[in-house]
Protein backbone atom coordinates (compact mmCIF):
# COMPACT_ATOMS: atom_id res chain seq x y z
CA UNK A 1 0.00 0.00 0.00
CA UNK A 2 1.21 3.20 -0.82
CA UNK A 3 2.10 5.39 1.75
CA UNK A 4 1.26 9.19 2.09
CA UNK A 5 3.70 12.12 3.12
CA UNK A 6 2.50 15.44 3.86
CA UNK A 7 5.04 18.46 3.40
CA UNK A 8 4.07 21.71 5.36
CA UNK A 9 5.94 24.67 3.81
CA UNK A 10 6.20 25.55 0.28
CA UNK A 11 10.07 27.07 0.43
CA UNK A 12 12.95 25.87 -0.32
CA UNK A 13 13.38 23.09 1.71
CA UNK A 14 10.11 21.71 0.46
CA UNK A 15 11.18 21.74 -3.12
CA UNK A 16 14.88 20.35 -2.24
CA UNK A 17 12.93 17.55 -0.54
CA UNK A 18 10.81 16.95 -3.30
CA UNK A 19 13.75 17.08 -5.83
CA UNK A 20 15.48 14.26 -3.98
CA UNK A 21 12.67 11.81 -3.55
CA UNK A 22 11.83 11.89 -7.46
CA UNK A 23 15.21 11.81 -8.25
CA UNK A 24 15.35 8.58 -6.34
CA UNK A 25 11.60 7.14 -7.00
CA UNK A 26 10.36 8.09 -3.89
CA UNK A 27 7.17 4.94 -4.29
CA UNK A 28 5.05 7.17 -1.84
CA UNK A 29 2.20 10.03 -2.90
CA UNK A 30 3.58 13.31 -2.02
CA UNK A 31 1.29 16.48 -0.80
CA UNK A 32 2.70 20.13 0.06
CA UNK A 33 0.71 22.57 2.02
CA UNK A 34 1.68 25.79 1.48
CA UNK A 35 0.24 29.41 2.68
CA UNK A 36 0.89 31.24 -0.13
CA UNK A 37 -0.47 30.84 -3.47
CA UNK A 38 3.09 30.29 -5.36
CA UNK A 39 4.57 26.78 -5.49
CA UNK A 40 7.50 26.22 -3.65
CA UNK A 41 10.39 29.63 -4.35
CA UNK A 42 13.89 30.88 -3.39
CA UNK A 43 13.46 33.72 -1.20
CA UNK A 44 17.05 34.96 -1.26
CA UNK A 45 16.48 36.92 -4.79
CA UNK A 46 13.76 38.89 -3.13
CA UNK A 47 15.91 41.40 -1.42
CA UNK A 48 18.64 41.06 -4.67
CA UNK A 49 17.72 40.51 -8.48
CA UNK A 50 13.73 40.10 -7.61
CA UNK A 51 13.60 43.30 -6.28
CA UNK A 52 15.93 45.51 -8.55
CA UNK A 53 13.56 43.93 -11.56
CA UNK A 54 16.18 41.85 -13.30
CA UNK A 55 14.48 38.51 -12.47
CA UNK A 56 10.98 37.88 -12.84
CA UNK A 57 8.64 36.02 -10.61
CA UNK A 58 8.19 32.67 -12.57
CA UNK A 59 12.24 32.38 -12.24
CA UNK A 60 11.84 32.29 -8.67
CA UNK A 61 10.13 29.03 -8.36
CA UNK A 62 12.53 26.26 -7.72
CA UNK A 63 10.51 24.38 -10.30
CA UNK A 64 6.99 25.53 -12.38
CA UNK A 65 3.86 23.61 -11.39
CA UNK A 66 4.01 21.22 -14.41
CA UNK A 67 7.12 19.32 -12.71
CA UNK A 68 4.72 18.88 -9.50
CA UNK A 69 1.83 17.65 -11.90
CA UNK A 70 3.98 15.30 -14.00
CA UNK A 71 5.83 13.39 -10.34
CA UNK A 72 2.20 12.97 -9.31
CA UNK A 73 2.96 15.71 -6.60
CA UNK A 74 -0.20 17.49 -5.03
CA UNK A 75 0.43 21.21 -4.40
CA UNK A 76 -2.22 22.74 -1.49
CA UNK A 77 -1.40 26.71 -2.10
CA UNK A 78 -2.88 29.17 -0.28
CA UNK A 79 -3.71 26.70 2.75
CA UNK A 80 -2.90 27.34 6.58
CA UNK A 81 -2.07 23.79 8.38
CA UNK A 82 -3.95 24.73 11.69
CA UNK A 83 -3.84 21.87 13.57
CA UNK A 84 -1.47 18.86 13.82
CA UNK A 85 -2.31 15.72 15.73
CA UNK A 86 0.46 13.13 15.46
CA UNK A 87 -1.32 10.37 17.19
CA UNK A 88 -4.01 10.74 14.81
CA UNK A 89 -1.22 11.18 12.25
CA UNK A 90 -3.84 14.12 10.88
CA UNK A 91 -3.17 17.64 9.39
CA UNK A 92 -5.99 19.84 9.45
CA UNK A 93 -5.89 23.07 7.48
CA UNK A 94 -7.71 26.21 8.25
CA UNK A 95 -10.71 25.65 5.77
CA UNK A 96 -11.70 22.26 8.09
CA UNK A 97 -10.04 20.07 5.81
CA UNK A 98 -8.43 17.09 7.14
CA UNK A 99 -5.63 15.11 5.87
CA UNK A 100 -4.27 11.95 6.94
CA UNK A 101 -0.72 11.30 6.84
CA UNK A 102 2.03 8.19 6.81
CA UNK A 103 4.86 10.62 7.22
CA UNK A 104 4.94 14.51 7.38
CA UNK A 105 7.85 16.99 7.37
CA UNK A 106 7.55 20.21 8.61
CA UNK A 107 9.62 22.88 6.31
CA UNK A 108 7.74 26.21 8.09
CA UNK A 109 10.30 28.21 7.86
CA UNK A 110 10.76 31.18 9.80
CA UNK A 111 8.40 34.69 9.93
CA UNK A 112 9.40 38.05 10.21
CA UNK A 113 10.57 39.59 13.58
CA UNK A 114 7.92 42.42 13.92
CA UNK A 115 8.32 45.95 15.50
CA UNK A 116 6.67 46.57 18.48
CA UNK A 117 6.27 50.75 18.68
CA UNK A 118 3.75 52.80 18.30
CA UNK A 119 2.39 53.52 14.67
CA UNK A 120 3.53 50.09 13.63
CA UNK A 121 0.70 48.73 11.86
CA UNK A 122 0.58 51.88 9.33
CA UNK A 123 0.40 51.58 5.86
CA UNK A 124 3.65 52.26 3.84
CA UNK A 125 5.68 49.94 6.03
CA UNK A 126 6.78 47.05 5.35
CA UNK A 127 8.95 44.04 5.81
CA UNK A 128 10.31 41.04 3.76
CA UNK A 129 9.99 37.52 3.86
CA UNK A 130 7.62 36.71 0.49
CA UNK A 131 6.53 37.60 -2.65
CA UNK A 132 3.80 40.03 -1.70
CA UNK A 133 6.24 41.54 0.90
CA UNK A 134 9.17 42.20 -2.40
CA UNK A 135 5.51 43.35 -4.64
CA UNK A 136 4.43 45.86 -1.96
CA UNK A 137 8.22 47.21 -1.53
CA UNK A 138 8.59 47.95 -4.98
CA UNK A 139 5.42 49.79 -5.48
CA UNK A 140 7.22 52.68 -3.02
CA UNK A 141 10.37 52.86 -4.65
CA UNK A 142 11.37 55.49 -7.58
CA UNK A 143 13.06 58.49 -7.96
CA UNK A 144 12.99 60.83 -5.09
CA UNK A 145 11.04 58.81 -3.22
CA UNK A 146 12.00 58.38 0.25
CA UNK A 147 12.89 55.66 2.19
CA UNK A 148 13.61 54.73 5.85
CA UNK A 149 15.03 51.11 6.45
CA UNK A 150 14.89 50.18 10.18
CA UNK A 151 18.07 47.32 10.81
CA UNK A 152 21.58 47.14 9.11
CA UNK A 153 21.72 43.14 8.58
CA UNK A 154 21.49 41.67 5.42
CA UNK A 155 18.21 41.88 4.37
CA UNK A 156 18.30 46.14 5.45
CA UNK A 157 21.67 46.67 3.44
CA UNK A 158 20.27 44.46 0.15
CA UNK A 159 17.30 47.01 -0.10
CA UNK A 160 19.26 49.97 0.57
CA UNK A 161 21.60 49.02 -2.11
CA UNK A 162 18.81 47.79 -4.75
CA UNK A 163 16.82 51.61 -3.73
CA UNK A 164 19.86 53.47 -4.43
CA UNK A 165 19.93 51.99 -8.22
CA UNK A 166 15.97 53.28 -8.04
CA UNK A 167 16.95 56.54 -7.18
CA UNK A 168 15.34 56.63 -3.83
CA UNK A 169 16.71 58.82 -1.14
CA UNK A 170 17.59 56.05 1.34
CA UNK A 171 18.53 55.89 5.54
CA UNK A 172 19.17 53.07 7.39
CA UNK A 173 18.72 53.18 11.10
CA UNK A 174 20.52 50.79 13.33
CA UNK A 175 20.14 49.87 17.19
CA UNK A 176 23.82 48.60 17.70
CA UNK A 177 27.16 50.13 17.46
CA UNK A 178 27.58 49.31 13.62
CA UNK A 179 25.80 47.53 10.43
CA UNK A 180 25.91 43.81 10.00
CA UNK A 181 26.42 43.52 14.18
CA UNK A 182 25.52 40.31 14.60
CA UNK A 183 27.54 37.97 11.61
CA UNK A 184 30.60 40.17 10.97
CA UNK A 185 33.55 41.53 12.43
CA UNK A 186 33.70 45.66 13.15
CA UNK A 187 36.21 45.60 9.83
CA UNK A 188 34.05 44.06 7.70
CA UNK A 189 31.19 46.12 8.72
CA UNK A 190 33.31 48.88 8.38
CA UNK A 191 33.77 48.61 4.98
CA UNK A 192 29.99 47.99 4.48
CA UNK A 193 29.32 51.21 5.78
CA UNK A 194 31.89 53.09 3.80
CA UNK A 195 30.60 51.40 0.46
CA UNK A 196 26.75 52.23 1.26
CA UNK A 197 27.71 55.78 2.27
CA UNK A 198 29.74 56.42 -0.75
CA UNK A 199 26.78 55.22 -2.50
CA UNK A 200 24.58 58.04 -1.15
CA UNK A 201 22.89 55.98 1.66
CA UNK A 202 23.06 57.57 5.21
CA UNK A 203 23.38 55.33 7.74
CA UNK A 204 22.62 55.71 11.51
CA UNK A 205 24.17 53.51 14.62
CA UNK A 206 23.08 53.31 17.97
CA UNK A 207 19.60 54.73 16.59
CA UNK A 208 16.31 53.01 18.11
CA UNK A 209 13.44 53.39 16.73
CA UNK A 210 10.70 54.76 19.52
CA UNK A 211 7.64 55.24 16.83
CA UNK A 212 6.13 55.63 13.31
CA UNK A 213 4.51 59.14 12.13
CA UNK A 214 1.37 59.21 10.07
CA UNK A 215 -2.10 59.02 10.49
CA UNK A 216 -3.11 56.39 7.47
CA UNK A 217 0.23 56.59 6.03
CA UNK A 218 3.78 56.35 6.89
CA UNK A 219 5.37 59.93 6.57
CA UNK A 220 8.05 59.43 9.29
CA UNK A 221 10.52 57.02 11.55
CA UNK A 222 10.84 58.56 14.89
CA UNK A 223 14.25 58.04 17.01
CA UNK A 224 14.69 57.03 20.57
CA UNK A 225 16.16 60.62 20.61
CA UNK A 226 13.20 62.16 19.44
CA UNK A 227 14.11 63.42 15.58
CA UNK A 228 12.25 62.31 12.92
CA UNK A 229 13.26 60.72 10.03
CA UNK A 230 10.75 61.76 6.82
CA UNK A 231 9.91 58.83 4.52
CA UNK A 232 6.97 57.65 1.61
CA UNK A 233 7.81 53.99 2.69
CA UNK A 234 9.61 52.65 5.43
CA UNK A 235 11.02 48.66 5.71
CA UNK A 236 11.59 46.76 8.66
CA UNK A 237 14.29 44.65 8.92
CA UNK A 238 15.09 43.16 12.72
CA UNK A 239 15.64 39.42 11.82
CA UNK A 240 13.24 36.19 11.84
CA UNK A 241 11.82 33.56 13.93
CA UNK A 242 11.75 29.89 13.05
CA UNK A 243 8.25 29.40 12.33
CA UNK A 244 7.23 26.55 15.24
CA UNK A 245 4.01 27.30 16.28
CA UNK A 246 2.42 24.22 14.77
CA UNK A 247 4.88 22.16 16.03
CA UNK A 248 4.54 23.36 19.70
CA UNK A 249 0.65 22.84 19.50
CA UNK A 250 1.19 19.04 18.14
CA UNK A 251 3.55 18.71 21.52
CA UNK A 252 6.89 18.65 19.66
CA UNK A 253 10.01 19.25 21.08
CA UNK A 254 11.15 22.77 20.62
CA UNK A 255 13.80 24.81 21.24
CA UNK A 256 15.15 27.96 19.81
CA UNK A 257 13.40 25.61 16.36
CA UNK A 258 11.89 22.32 16.42
CA UNK A 259 14.58 19.74 17.40
CA UNK A 260 15.66 17.52 15.09
CA UNK A 261 18.48 15.08 15.54
CA UNK A 262 21.17 14.32 12.77
CA UNK A 263 18.26 12.43 10.51
CA UNK A 264 15.90 15.49 10.42
CA UNK A 265 13.57 13.72 12.52
CA UNK A 266 11.81 15.27 15.39
CA UNK A 267 10.23 13.67 18.68
CA UNK A 268 7.74 11.82 16.71
CA UNK A 269 9.19 8.91 15.14
CA UNK A 270 6.84 10.14 12.15
CA UNK A 271 7.35 13.81 11.93
CA UNK A 272 10.52 14.94 10.17
CA UNK A 273 11.28 18.71 10.04
CA UNK A 274 13.89 21.10 7.60
CA UNK A 275 15.58 23.98 7.07
CA UNK A 276 14.74 27.52 9.04
CA UNK A 277 12.75 25.89 11.96
CA UNK A 278 14.87 23.50 13.24
CA UNK A 279 17.27 23.07 15.87
CA UNK A 280 19.73 20.13 14.87
CA UNK A 281 23.27 19.07 16.08
CA UNK A 282 26.21 19.90 14.10
CA UNK A 283 28.95 17.52 14.81
CA UNK A 284 31.93 19.22 12.61
CA UNK A 285 30.68 22.69 15.38
CA UNK A 286 30.40 20.13 18.03
CA UNK A 287 26.93 21.69 19.50
CA UNK A 288 22.98 22.53 18.19
CA UNK A 289 22.40 24.94 16.00
CA UNK A 290 19.52 26.85 14.45
CA UNK A 291 20.72 28.28 10.91
CA UNK A 292 18.76 30.80 8.23
CA UNK A 293 20.18 29.78 5.11
CA UNK A 294 19.56 28.47 1.70
CA UNK A 295 22.35 25.61 1.83
CA UNK A 296 20.95 24.59 5.51
CA UNK A 297 17.64 24.06 4.14
CA UNK A 298 18.76 22.40 0.26
CA UNK A 299 21.18 19.68 2.70
CA UNK A 300 19.29 19.34 5.78
CA UNK A 301 16.06 18.79 3.24
CA UNK A 302 18.59 15.81 1.54
CA UNK A 303 18.90 14.55 4.71
CA UNK A 304 15.01 14.32 5.75
CA UNK A 305 14.43 13.12 2.20
CA UNK A 306 17.10 10.02 2.89
CA UNK A 307 15.41 9.12 5.96
CA UNK A 308 12.03 9.09 4.70
CA UNK A 309 13.82 6.76 1.35
CA UNK A 310 14.56 4.87 4.66
CA UNK A 311 19.02 5.64 3.81
CA UNK A 312 19.31 7.37 6.56
CA UNK A 313 22.48 9.90 6.76
CA UNK A 314 23.93 11.76 9.09
CA UNK A 315 23.80 16.09 8.44
CA UNK A 316 26.94 17.56 9.13
CA UNK A 317 28.11 20.51 7.30
CA UNK A 318 30.23 23.66 7.18
CA UNK A 319 27.04 26.35 7.05
CA UNK A 320 27.53 29.01 4.63
CA UNK A 321 25.95 32.33 3.64
CA UNK A 322 26.15 35.22 1.24
CA UNK A 323 24.68 38.87 0.60
CA UNK A 324 24.76 40.57 -2.87
CA UNK A 325 24.96 44.47 -2.50
CA UNK A 326 26.13 46.59 -5.37
CA UNK A 327 28.90 44.66 -7.25
CA UNK A 328 29.97 42.99 -4.09
CA UNK A 329 29.38 39.45 -3.21
CA UNK A 330 30.05 38.48 0.91
CA UNK A 331 30.40 34.68 0.97
CA UNK A 332 30.74 33.47 4.54
CA UNK A 333 31.72 29.96 5.72
CA UNK A 334 31.65 28.95 8.90
CA UNK A 335 30.48 30.65 12.08
CA UNK A 336 32.42 33.20 13.70
CA UNK A 337 30.81 33.58 17.22
CA UNK A 338 33.16 33.32 19.62
CA UNK A 339 36.03 34.06 17.84
CA UNK A 340 39.00 35.91 19.48
CA UNK A 341 41.51 37.12 16.55
CA UNK A 342 40.32 38.21 13.64
CA UNK A 343 42.94 38.66 10.32
CA UNK A 344 42.83 40.44 7.40
CA UNK A 345 43.72 38.43 4.08
CA UNK A 346 43.70 41.60 1.00
CA UNK A 347 43.25 45.21 1.00
CA UNK A 348 39.68 46.52 1.27
CA UNK A 349 40.42 49.67 -0.43
CA UNK A 350 40.40 46.92 -3.32
CA UNK A 351 37.21 45.84 -2.81
CA UNK A 352 38.24 42.14 -2.53
CA UNK A 353 39.71 40.88 0.40
CA UNK A 354 39.16 38.70 3.32
CA UNK A 355 38.47 38.32 7.07
CA UNK A 356 39.65 35.27 8.71
CA UNK A 357 38.29 34.49 12.10
CA UNK A 358 40.54 32.46 14.70
CA UNK A 359 39.15 30.90 18.19
CA UNK A 360 42.28 29.27 20.46
CA UNK A 361 44.15 29.47 16.83
CA UNK A 362 42.13 27.17 15.27
CA UNK A 363 40.14 28.66 11.91
CA UNK A 364 36.15 28.88 12.43
CA UNK A 365 34.98 31.08 10.11
CA UNK A 366 35.73 33.62 6.63
CA UNK A 367 34.32 36.33 5.61
CA UNK A 368 35.29 36.56 1.61
CA UNK A 369 34.47 40.13 0.12
CA UNK A 370 34.90 39.53 -3.84
CA UNK A 371 37.14 36.43 -3.29
CA UNK A 372 35.51 33.26 -3.97
CA UNK A 373 39.01 31.46 -3.50
CA UNK A 374 39.19 32.58 0.13
CA UNK A 375 36.06 31.11 0.68
CA UNK A 376 35.93 27.73 -1.21
CA UNK A 377 39.81 27.46 1.05
CA UNK A 378 37.82 29.06 4.05
CA UNK A 379 35.13 26.28 3.67
CA UNK A 380 38.03 23.31 3.77
CA UNK A 381 40.06 25.11 6.22
CA UNK A 382 37.36 25.39 8.95
CA UNK A 383 35.77 21.69 8.66
CA UNK A 384 39.58 20.61 8.74
CA UNK A 385 40.53 22.93 11.79
CA UNK A 386 43.13 24.16 10.57
CA UNK A 387 45.26 26.96 12.56
CA UNK A 388 47.07 28.81 10.09
CA UNK A 389 49.27 31.43 11.90
CA UNK A 390 47.80 35.11 11.64
CA UNK A 391 51.05 36.46 9.72
CA UNK A 392 50.77 33.62 7.14
CA UNK A 393 46.80 34.47 6.76
CA UNK A 394 48.33 38.15 6.08
CA UNK A 395 50.87 37.48 3.44
CA UNK A 396 48.80 36.96 0.46
CA UNK A 397 51.65 35.22 -1.35
CA UNK A 398 51.54 32.50 0.89
CA UNK A 399 49.85 28.92 0.17
CA UNK A 400 47.02 28.44 3.11
CA UNK A 401 46.30 25.46 1.41
CA UNK A 402 48.94 23.72 2.60
CA UNK A 403 47.72 23.99 6.53
CA UNK A 404 47.09 20.68 7.74
CA UNK A 405 44.30 19.97 10.39
CA UNK A 406 44.56 21.07 13.60
CA UNK A 407 48.83 21.93 12.84
CA UNK A 408 49.80 25.64 13.58
CA UNK A 409 52.67 24.82 11.38
CA UNK A 410 52.79 28.24 9.48
CA UNK A 411 54.49 31.47 10.86
CA UNK A 412 54.61 32.31 14.81
CA UNK A 413 53.54 35.67 16.18
CA UNK A 414 57.42 36.78 16.67
CA UNK A 415 57.73 35.96 12.98
CA UNK A 416 60.22 32.28 13.79
CA UNK A 417 59.02 29.64 11.07
CA UNK A 418 57.57 26.93 13.07
CA UNK A 419 57.54 23.11 12.13
CA UNK A 420 60.45 20.80 11.32
CA UNK A 421 60.78 21.43 8.07
CA UNK A 422 58.59 24.42 7.52
CA UNK A 423 57.62 22.97 3.93
CA UNK A 424 55.28 25.50 2.12
CA UNK A 425 55.79 27.93 3.79
CA UNK A 426 58.28 29.88 1.92
CA UNK A 427 57.71 33.59 1.75
CA UNK A 428 57.61 35.59 -1.92
CA UNK A 429 58.04 38.90 -0.83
Amino acid sequence: MSTHLIIVGAGQAAAQTILTLTQKRYPGRITVVGDEPYPPYQRPPLSKKYLSGELERERLFVRPTEFYEQHGVTLILGAKAERLEPVQQRLTLADGRQLDYDRLLLATGSRVRKIDVPGADLAGIHYLRTIADADGILGGLGPDKRLVIVGAGYIGLEIAAVARAHRAHVTVLEATDRVMARVVCPEVGTFYRGVHEAAGVEIACDTAVRGFAGDDHVTGVIASDGREYPCDVAVVGIGIVPETELAEQAGLVCDDGIRVDEYACTSEPQIYAAGDCTNHPNAVLGRRIRLESVHNAIEQSKTAALSLLGEPAAYAQIPWFWSDQYDLKLQIAGISTGYDRVVLRGDPAERKFAAYYLRDSRLIAVDAINSPKDFLLGKRLVAQGAMPSPQRIEDTTADLATVESGDPTGISDDGEVQGASGAGLDRQA
